[in-house]
């Protein structure tokens, strides 16, 4: 898809957007995510953002509410992404990718007129996301790649440690949190982390505590 935009500040993005409830699916700035769509609304919400800006607000439905219940209740933060790559297949699905822009905050849910959800959303509080790699030097890499080792061992997960290590600070924690196989409450920590030292920092926590699940005598590498 060709068309490069460039976002710059909370006032480039529209004031309403359409947004995608997905339970456990993170996007975070400058991350990638790719998705397989294939159930009529959200196809309709592709067709609409192709005519479009090619905005969606990726957003998970709050913990702990019945599965049953037709319009689940949102977290009030999600990430706005750009549609970026887009294929169709022979049965009617697309397969897409988003590039994440800038969180977002939820100031009003629209009435339905679609089949999909929109919102009216602000990225005024998450002004810093549109600056890339900020808050680098603060985070303690050490301690990031030092907890990935251990939960890789743990999990018996295969990484691409050349990879791992060329990564520059922001890549490897917005990566690592959007990978992670954590509940949603903890999905949503790391995405609405104050700064990337801090969503450093909830990362290895988190995976402390995931760790101390399967092995209760494991020593926290926290100070």
């Amino acid at each position: 898809m060709a068309m490069n935009v460039v976002y710059e500040g909370p006032g480039d993005l529209p004031e309403t957007i359409p947004v995608f409830p997905l339970a456990g699916a993170l996007l975070l700035p400058r991350g990638q995510m790719p998705l397989n769509i294939f159930e009529p609304r959200y196809v309709e919400m592709i067709d609409a953002a192709l005519r479009g800006p090619r905005l969606i607000g990726m957003i998970q439905p709050e913990a702990d509410q019945d599965s049953r219940t037709t319009v689940p209740r949102l977290y009030r933060v999600g990430c706005v992404g750009r549609l970026v790559q887009f294929a169709e297949t022979g049965d009617g699905r697309y397969l897409i990718s988003l590039a994440g822009i800038a969180r977002f905050a939820i100031e009003e849910e629209l009435p339905a007129t679609t089949a999909f959800r929109q919102c009216r959303i602000t990225a005024e509080p998450f002004a810093n996301d549109f600056k890339p790699r900020l808050g680098e030097e603060e985070v303690d890499r050490e301690a990031v790649l030092n907890a990935l080792s251990r939960f890789a061992e743990a999990r018996g997960l295969k990484i691409d440690w050349e990879d791992v290590t060329k990564a520059p600070n922001e890549a490897l924690v917005n990566a690592l949190s959007m990978m992670a196989p954590f509940g949603l409450r903890e999905k949503q920590a790391l995405l609405e982390a104050a700064s990337l030292k801090s969503r450093a920092e909830t990362l290895v926590a988190i995976t402390e505590m995931e760790l101390a699940k399967t092995d209760p005598g494991s020593q926290s590498t926290l100070q």
